[in-house]
């Protein structure tokens, strides 16, 4: 915000409702095309009329997800702390943050690529896919393409989104994330039908995606060279990085987010697991059409939490900057009118995955009615959680916002791990196959009841150090 009176009235007085739509509806769009360019990856490989290589692009996930962990630890993390330190007029700490995080998410997301290079066999076998040899090669190919080859472009280019959006840029941050999904979509069956062989769609859709992630990073690249004079945002590493408790605060406000999202992929990973381990499913020969229809019921229902996580991305910024600048009003009209959008948006999501599960499902699986069946049914386990989740980010974001790491550090794993994963176990013995299910809606609304009485007694906490303030001025 140095030097930049339009991203510092936006954050200042700006009418709430306006400066939630200026950041937060770039952030959405963004977040929904997303969704849409990883439809787009199961809606071309369905076309193959191929359950095998619907499972191995859906066993694959949580290990491409991970890219999103890494970029929400340092991403997440350094946008809270430099948005904190913008309203405290600090643009040395800003800067210093956004170097630190810089480094420290290229730095690991490296690691994670030479480490998925080193054991990608054992990987793809913990996420699933030892059950079918057909998927374990195609998993192994699109995890060496997108996370070996990709892998840093993806997660640096998800990373500088978030700093970008930190200073206000929401519109350019959402460009960035927009035009990725746009290449891949349209780079996607140009891959897997022209240029490739057939039989090797799954890798045409990993080429898409790498590339099309590098285009997005090029442009946020040249994006921060044209707005560097107006920029804080500064990646020349020195020793100032370490210095007024950087480190310290990017880690522990990024890593709920990062935990979050790691979580969810363990969970989904288990989840896969536990489907195509099923006995009965085995015997029946049905443990392939399960994995697939449980993969496409995931991807349609992320639909809703893509919209929420966007929402909570682009009030971020605006939540933490009015926190440390002491303007609590607005900073508790910013969080309760973007929970109620998000709520209401994942409500009207969850009664269309309702009522048309069978239709949305179908068309990403072709000429497979028990894939279709299972997707469909899934589907309307998974989407009850929707409204309870949306509630749950929003307050999970909050914290984050404004730096409170623990209790946004439990609300993510109790969102997603220390609820879900055993209560798919316990359900999965109780009720097999769909009891692996309702493990999620059942977790979603436990941790949105938990996060409104940790949002209610933070607001308490802070009138009562308010009012402790002005008696002592008296």
């Amino acid at each position: 915000m140095k030097g930049n009176s339009r991203e510092k009235m936006l954050f200042e007085t700006t009418p709430i409702l306006e400066s939630i739509a200026r950041l937060a509806l770039p952030t959405i769009m963004g977040q929904i095309i997303l969704v849409i360019y990883n439809m787009a990856d199961t809606f071309f490989v369905g076309l193959t009329n191929s359950d095998e290589m619907v499972t191995a692009v859906t066993i694959c996930m949580p290990a491409f997800m991970f890219l999103s962990a890494v970029s929400n630890l340092f991403g997440v993390g350094g946008s809270s702390v430099i948005s904190r330190s913008l309203g405290q007029r600090n643009h040395r700490r800003a800067s210093g943050a956004a170097a630190f995080s810089f480094w420290g998410c290229f730095v690991v997301a490296i690691l994670y690529s030479l480490g998925a290079f080193v054991f990608g066999d054992a990987f793809i076998n913990v996420l699933g896919g030892k059950y079918n040899p057909n998927v374990h090669r195609m998993s192994v190919n699109y995890l060496m393409i997108t996370v070996v080859g990709g892998g840093i472009f993806t997660a640096m280019s998800t990373f500088l989104a978030h700093l970008i959006r930190s200073e206000g840029r929401s519109v350019h941050a959402s460009i960035g994330i927009a035009l990725g999904g746009i290449l891949n979509i349209g780079l996607d069956p140009l891959f897997m039908f022209v240029i490739l062989p057939k039989g090797h769609a799954v890798e045409g859709a990993a080429i898409a995606t790498a590339l099309s992630n590098t285009i997005a990073l090029i442009y946020f690249v040249l994006v921060l060279r044209r707005n560097r004079r107006e920029s804080v945002l500064r990646f020349k590493p020195s020793n100032e990085i370490f210095t007024e408790n950087i480190p310290t605060d990017v880690l522990s406000t990024g890593l709920p987010a990062c935990l979050m999202t790691l979580f969810e992929n363990i969970s989904y990973a288990i989840l896969d697991n536990l489907m195509a381990a099923n006995g009965a499913a085995l015997a029946a020969g049905i443990g392939v059409a399960m994995q697939a229809g449980i993969g496409v019921a995931k991807k349609v229902n992320m639909l809703a939490h893509c919209i929420v996580r966007g929402m909570s991305q682009g009030v971020l910024p605006l939540i933490g900057y009015n926190y440390a600048s002491g303007n609590h009003k607005r900073m508790k009209q910013a969080i309760v009118y973007s929970m109620l959008i998000s709520v209401s948006l994942a409500t009207l999501c969850m009664i269309a995955n309702l009522t048309l599960s069978k239709q949305l499902i179908s068309i990403f699986l072709h000429d497979s009615p028990d894939s279709i069946g299972y997707g469909a049914r899934f589907l309307r386990i998974l989407t009850i959680g929707a409204p309870f989740s949306a509630c749950a980010y929003a307050f999970i974001s909050f914290f984050q916002a404004v730096g409170n790491g623990f209790k946004s550090f439990i609300l993510a794993i109790l969102r997603k791990g220390v609820l879900d994963i055993p209560l798919m176990f316990l359900l999965n013995a109780l009720f097999p196959i769909y009891g692996i299910v309702w493990a999620t809606p059942i977790a979603d609304t436990v941790c949105c009841i938990v996060s409104i009485v940790l949002f209610i007694g933070f607001l308490q906490k802070q009138t009562n150090l308010s009012q402790e303030l002005a008696a002592e001025l008296d």
